[in-house]
């Protein structure tokens, strides 16, 4: 209970301080993060909920998550696909996974984006490095993030109210495993 309190407090804390930068600073992170995975998304789509309330935050977060991961996938595709084709294509079982993501459905690289624990970073690479066409790509992003920001946002939002009602924090806990459940379930049945 003690870190819920503290994290609330630094979330504001941040807002407070750094003002009309503080949201402009979680949409860059957000952005950013698409690039180097090691950034705490959820913290970055709190502070957007926070600061511009659910839907602005939400809807924001959205644009830049989208805007990361295609800017992603560009620079794979452009910088580093032709360093990938000369080095690592011609290997057979490279070059059968690249097949797999280059026919990938777009249905179901909307799934795999949507699930939360879904490394985004290694999606925006692979589909970079394979031929799969930019409108595909950013459609698949576009429908699948959607409902992984709102995952984030109602997680990180409620995290923050359970501070006041901590019958919040078991429903969380509980939507967090189910989430995570579900991902594996769905990671075995399509194999990835």
């Amino acid at each position: 209970m003690e870190i819920l309190t503290k994290m609330n407090d630094s979330i504001n804390y941040l807002i407070t301080y750094m003002g009309i930068f503080g949201p402009l600073l979680g949409c860059v992170l957000i952005l950013v993060e698409s690039i180097i995975p090691i950034l705490p998304l959820c913290l970055f789509i709190t502070i957007n909920c926070v600061s511009f309330g659910y839907l602005f935050g939400s809807i924001i977060s959205w644009i830049f998550t989208c805007i990361g991961c295609f800017l992603s996938f560009k620079i794979c595709d452009t910088k580093l696909k032709g360093i990938f084709e000369r080095k690592l294509r011609s290997k057979k079982n490279v070059d059968k996974l690249m097949k797999k993501i280059e026919n990938c459905k777009l249905s179901t690289l909307a799934i795999i984006v949507a699930i939360p624990f879904t490394p985004a970073f290694f999606v925006n690479i692979a589909a970079g490095l394979s031929n799969m066409s930019s409108k595909k790509f950013l459609t698949g992003i576009g429908i699948g993030k959607i409902f992984m920001v709102y995952f984030w946002a109602f997680i990180g939002t409620s995290l923050i109210q359970s501070l006041t009602n901590p019958i919040i924090i078991v429903r969380v806990i509980v939507m967090l495993i189910v989430a995570y459940i579900m991902s594996r379930l769905i990671s075995k049945k399509l194999n990835i």
